[in-house]
């Protein structure tokens, strides 16, 4: 169930109440009421997928089990547990690599086939992707990973493992949580803390706010021209770009706010998945920003492990672009993701080649041009990203550059509907300015009396401009 949708704002107030009526000394219950919970709004999308969920759940919480015995018991040799944990990886991995990939592979094979007059196809499955397979398959496996590296201990309650890969703030869409971090507060008894419950509802506003009012107001502008693409000028398609790059990012920020300001309510704390990823002094710098979670994921569980920068240049940069390219892979069954994923794989390997990763931060102007060049590049990738197919992307960066002409931005938006949504703008890139350059003031402000207009402010705009049609975020998909 959506956090955008009528219906999930209809049963959250119960949740809540009911949640915090259970007294502290019964947190098992409490625990066991939160995975139904869990569980019944994410068969809210489809019942089936739950068997998913579960099943995947269970297999690592095995996998988990096998290896703590490894710790206890000197006859599990370390060659048979490593066989045995790759299996249990890859039972864990195969719903994601069969709901996700099964058709990519079975189309790529067969056209590679057709192209050498071979003719060759797979049976389709036509299967619909359970919702966030990618992230709670990631959070599972990662678990496990940890485990047989020795840096936390199986969990041995099921019930308590249930509730960390099903958590329903975070299960559709991250942030992917490490076990060493949620799983302890789902052990300890929580009682309610008004600064935290505080702080939850700031972060559910704002989340609301950048998803409602501006994602969703420039994905319709984003859609109508990425659609038809070739029925407008190159200006227009350069717009749709840039507003695409703000798109992707209020729309996973704002669902991530909304997660974490949800656990909040509840007593969790999850990781901020996002810290102003545009004002990025390099790409190195941007995924140290952008989807924080899965940054951290891919570096411990793929970077470091392929040696990380532990070893020569050429290796290092290898080490980087498999870890990019899977990625992208992740991202994504279409070659549009695999190719996002490797420019932005060459791009981190040119920066650390040319040693423009690192930044002094002494000079603004430099610091101002660091961060323009990394907004094009990334701002260039996201077309890949966005487009159907690479032909289509192609297409829309070659129509930017040979038929630019004028814009049809005031057209394609409405004048009224531009003037609100700069004015949203305003207010979004205010918070981020402050927040970035002038955290203190931002503190200041946030702790005078006139914050209070701010959420009133924050609350109308929502009302009266955001687009409470309960539409779906971006990452969902994924």
């Amino acid at each position: 169930m959506a956090f955008n949708s009528i219906n999930f704002w209809i049963v959250f107030p119960f949740i809540f109440l009911l949640y915090w009526v259970i007294p502290v000394k019964w947190n098992t219950w409490r625990k066991v009421f939160l995975v139904l919970v869990s569980y019944l709004l994410y068969m809210n999308w489809k019942p089936s997928f739950a068997l998913v969920l579960l099943g995947v759940t269970l297999l690592t919480y095995w996998g988990g089990q096998i290896l703590q015995l490894r710790d206890e018991d000197e006859k599990f040799k370390e060659n048979k547990i490593k066989h045995l944990i790759w299996l249990f990886a890859l039972l864990a991995l195969l719903p994601l690599l069969i709901f996700k990939y099964y058709g990519f592979l079975n189309d790529s094979i067969s056209s590679a086939l057709a192209n050498v007059g071979l003719q060759f196809a797979l049976p389709g499955l036509n299967l619909a992707i359970p919702v966030g397979i990618s992230f709670y398959t990631f959070q599972a496996v990662g678990y496990m990973l940890d485990v047989y590296h020795g840096r936390i201990k199986a969990e041995k309650n099921l019930l308590d493992y249930l509730l960390f890969v099903s958590f329903f703030p975070q299960v559709m869409s991250g942030p992917i949580s490490k076990a060493d971090e949620l799983l302890p507060q789902i052990k300890n008894p929580h009682k309610f803390v008004y600064e935290q419950g505080k702080l939850g509802l700031k972060h559910l506003l704002w989340g609301m706010f950048i998803k409602l009012v501006i994602a969703d107001r420039l994905g319709l502008f984003v859609d109508t021209v990425y659609s038809n693409y070739t029925n407008f000028s190159g200006a227009t398609c350069f717009a749709a770009s840039v507003f695409y790059s703000l798109q992707i990012y209020t729309d996973f920020a704002g669902y991530s706010l909304m997660a974490i300001g949800i656990a909040k309510v509840l007593g969790f704390d999850l990781i901020n998945n996002f810290k102003r990823p545009y004002f990025a002094a390099s790409i190195t710098d941007f995924w140290k920003r952008w989807h924080i979670s899965l940054t951290r994921w891919l570096t411990q569980q793929i970077y470091i492990p392929l040696g990380g920068s532990r070893c020569s240049k050429p290796r290092t940069y290898w080490n980087i672009f498999v870890t990019f390219l899977v990625s992208g892979i992740w991202h994504g069954a279409n070659w549009t993701f695999i190719v996002w994923g490797c420019l932005h794989g060459v791009f981190q390997i040119v920066e650390k080649a040319l040693g423009w990763q690192k930044y002094d931060g002494k000079s603004i102007l430099v610091r101002l041009a660091r961060i323009i060049c990394s907004f094009i590049l990334v701002n260039f990738a996201w077309v890949f990203f966005r487009m159907p197919t690479i032909q289509d992307a192609y297409d829309v960066i070659a129509r930017m550059f040979t038929s630019f002409g004028s814009s049809e931005i005031i057209t394609t938006f409405g004048e009224a509907s531009l003037i609100m949504l700069v004015l949203a703008f305003i207010i979004f890139v205010a918070k981020e300015v402050l927040e970035e350059f002038s955290n203190q003031l931002y503190h200041r402000l946030e702790n005078s009396p006139l914050r209070w207009v701010g959420y009133i402010v924050l609350f109308c705009m929502i009302l009266n401009f955001g687009v409470l049609n309960g539409g779906s975020f971006i990452y969902v998909s994924f």
